[in-house]
């Protein structure tokens, strides 16, 4: 059954135009007819580079409106419309607004994993890999960095020479991770580096061998010499990396790490966005010239000093 919708969907991709994005949290058999698999802003990336006029994304709502941000030209499409992300959604933009009257002197800088309308009123994005570096490239040493604070404090630590004001808020998912369930994978494993996300708190990130983002983390457990590894994200990732590595074992940090928007888009659905992606059956992302622009300017700024 599996088989024959992967089938379907292969054989309609080809004859209606449409370039699979798959996110790395998604299940396998999601993965499996995808065109490109990766991270968020990998995902966009790869939207701009194709030459489908359609995008088909799997993932969650931010991470389709940033593809279509970067690729305006193309339909995007969400596979479920349900799918969103609580951390993306957890500051209003009027909030943001108006802390930057408060604070004018301070840089604001949004994390991928917002809505295109928080992207809007701040100075710059970043993403888990490269957070670090766009922050410490930025002149202004004085930060407010959002929404993530776990995310944050990872870069404060890294750069204690700005001064960064972080705001509560995260990614609940890896946020549920403590150090107790560290010990006790570690206690089970005690070989095993510990591999994990910097959205989990600081008392985890603190005590890992390995901080990344998720294709930071899968690359580093391909390349390393180690034979065992505990994943601190979400634990599709350990799955993915088992069917990659057969020689390796990877362990889950936490049962936890699971999340449910990530879960919520399924075969059925990508077949039926595709089947319907020509009669306005199918969920797009729509968005005006000028939210486009607005939302845009942080990413270009990203992308500008990255490339310092």
């Amino acid at each position: 059954m599996i088989r024959d919708v992967q089938d379907k969907i292969l054989k309609l991709k080809k004859e209606k135009d449409v370039f699979i994005l798959a996110h790395s949290y998604q299940a396998r058999e999601i993965i499996e007819v995808a065109d490109f698999v990766g991270d968020s802003f990998m995902l966009s990336l790869e939207a701009q580079k194709t030459t489908a006029k359609n995008i088909l994304l799997c993932g969650v709502h931010f991470m389709a409106e940033t593809a279509k941000m970067l690729s305006p030209e193309k339909h995007v499409f969400l596979a479920n419309p349900l799918a969103s992300c609580p951390m993306a959604e957890q500051m209003e933009p009027d909030m943001i607004s108006q802390l930057k009257k408060m604070e004018p002197d301070r840089t604001v800088v949004a994390y991928i994993n917002t809505t295109a309308a928080l992207k809007a009123v701040c100075d710059v994005c970043v993403t888990s890999s490269t957070a670090v570096k766009i922050v410490k490239n930025i002149e202004n040493d004085k930060i407010l960095f959002i929404p993530d604070c776990n995310l944050g404090d990872y870069v404060k630590k890294n750069l204690p020479n700005k001064d960064i004001k972080l705001l509560q808020g995260g990614c609940p998912v890896h946020a549920s991770v403590t150090l107790k369930d560290l010990e006790e994978a570690k206690a089970l494993h005690p070989n095993a580096p510990v591999l994990v996300h910097p959205e989990c708190i600081p008392a985890v990130v603190g005590r890992a061998d390995y901080v990344g983002s998720t294709s930071g983390i899968a690359n580093f457990a391909k390349s390393s010499d180690h034979k065992e590894f505990i994943i601190g994200t979400e634990i599709s990732i350990a799955e993915s990396l088992q069917y990659e590595c057969p020689d390796k074992s990877f362990y889950i940090l936490s049962k936890k790490i699971i999340c449910p928007n990530m879960k919520l888009t399924t075969l059925v659905d990508v077949l039926h966005s595709i089947e319907n992606i020509d009669n306005g059956g199918a969920f797009e992302i729509n968005m005006t010239d000028e939210e486009i622009s607005r939302s845009r300017r942080c990413i270009d700024e990203m992308i500008r000093l990255g490339n310092d």
